[in-house]
């Protein structure tokens, strides 16, 4: 047997090399439980001229971490926050090599004269603007190659309630087939996926005016599909699900709650399902995952006390429960919405529900969705903003179970909608 000669400076090449571990890519993380998903913004101040500094950015991701997330949505890249946050997680994984954390990098796209005087929007035209998203977000994923897995092309720029800025589908489309081209092109990783994040009604689950050729092609060419879903939002314009059913009216108040959530957990599986069904009718089989579903924990006369009874931070715990069980149970990725209140969202009205979607208030308390994670000790040591992470409530379950109210029967739904046809 012939024995290798190594001695000296050619001991280093006789040594076994360490295997490469190649990078995690966008197929592998999605629809991967352990790579559990959430929407991100890291704003703490009433206006997002002030944009959090990158120590704050990484003590938000030293809290998502524990917590278990890996993998993050933004919205868009015109602000700094977005090119901070992907050096934040880069020096992050300088310090430790094994955190890991990946971002779905969105690039917002506006109709012309969207957030302008103009008294019309143009849909089937574009903002100048978007030309400069898509190059900075091209741009950003150039430089953060191992960060940023996902480009998604728009948030709600489809669908018709967003009036200030909606798109028809072409625009978008025409975005996703640039970024798929760079990618045969070499510009991009070829393992990148390219998407747009919208409502499941403008996915084809909804109404027959959204089935339009361009909607097909759009569905064709992204490499996967995500789908909103809002039920707490339906609790005040389409409450059909929602509500105390009158075979319910002689059970305990929490089981009234319970059923309701699941309801409403079953209705979002429905709107995710119609997507699906509309994507199978083309002929098109690709992964469908979810990239907004939340539920806030107050808000004003909508959604609180006055109006469906909605928000509070019990049944937003219970949704989040149920859509987290749903979406693993199911290989379903779920970008949580969302990490973290911003107060920005609705600065005038400090109780619209906007500001009140995040897991873990501005105070730096966990809210009782995560109440969990506290009691196993995940937030020992960390800290935002120099407050420590608690629980909300202080912890105690009578004092949040104070705030709770009842969903409405249906005949008290039945009268504020009659109510509120009247106002319109």
């Amino acid at each position: 047997m012939a024995i290798p000669f190594c001695f000296g400076l050619f001991m280093s090449s006789c040594s076994p090399k360490p295997e490469e571990v190649a990078p995690i890519t966008a197929a592998e993380i999605l629809g991967n439980v352990q790579y559990q998903a959430i929407s991100y913004g890291g704003y703490r101040e009433i206006t997002r001229d002030i944009q959090p500094t990158i120590p704050q950015l990484k003590e938000d991701m030293r809290i998502l971490s524990a917590m278990g997330i890996k993998l993050l949505r933004t919205y868009n890249v015109h602000k700094d926050e977005a090119a901070n946050l992907l050096e934040a997680i880069t020096l992050l994984k300088e310090e430790d090599p094994d955190f890991e954390m990946y971002v779905m990098l969105g690039a917002w796209i506006d109709c012309k004269n969207a957030w302008t005087d103009e008294p019309e929007r143009i849909r089937d035209q574009e903002s100048e603007r978007n030309a400069v998203e898509i190059a900075r977000a091209v741009e950003l994923t150039q430089q953060y190659p191992s960060v940023v897995k996902i480009i998604a092309v728009g948030n709600e720029a489809m669908v018709h309630w967003a009036e200030e800025y909606y798109v028809v589908p072409r625009i978008i489309l025409n975005w996703v087939n640039h970024l798929q081209e760079l990618k045969e092109k070499g510009e991009l990783p070829e393992d990148l996926w390219i998407t747009s994040s919208d409502n499941f009604a403008a996915w084809g689950g909804g109404s027959e005016d959204y089935h339009v050729p361009e909607l097909d092609s759009l569905i064709k060419a992204v490499d996967f599909l995500s789908v909103h879903t809002y039920p707490m939002h339906d609790t005040h314009y389409n409450p059909d699900f929602w509500g105390v059913r009158k075979e319910e009216e002689g059970t305990t108040d929490l089981e009234k709650i319970h059923a309701a959530m699941m309801r409403a957990r079953n209705y979002a599986i429905d709107q995710y399902n119609s997507v699906v069904e509309y994507m199978q009718s083309l002929g098109v089989e690709k992964p469908v995952h979810i990239g907004e579903t939340g539920w806030a924990t107050n808000s004003g006369w909508r959604y609180g006390d006055t109006g469906s009874r909605a928000t509070d931070e019990y049944k937003s715990g219970q949704y989040y429960e149920l859509m987290r069980g749903w979406t693993n149970a199911n290989n379903i990725t779920c970008f949580y919405f969302e990490a973290f209140d911003e107060q920005w969202k609705d600065a005038e009205n400090p109780m619209g529900s906007e500001n009140h979607f995040g897991l873990i208030n501005l105070r730096a308390e966990a809210k009782y969705p995560l109440w969990n994670l506290y009691n196993r000790g995940v937030f020992q040591g960390l800290e935002r903003d120099g407050m420590p992470i608690t629980k909300s409530f202080g912890g105690d379950l009578d004092s949040l179970m104070a705030t709770v109210k009842v969903p409405p029967t249906a005949k008290e739904i039945e009268k504020r909608m009659k109510k509120n046809k009247t106002a319109e």
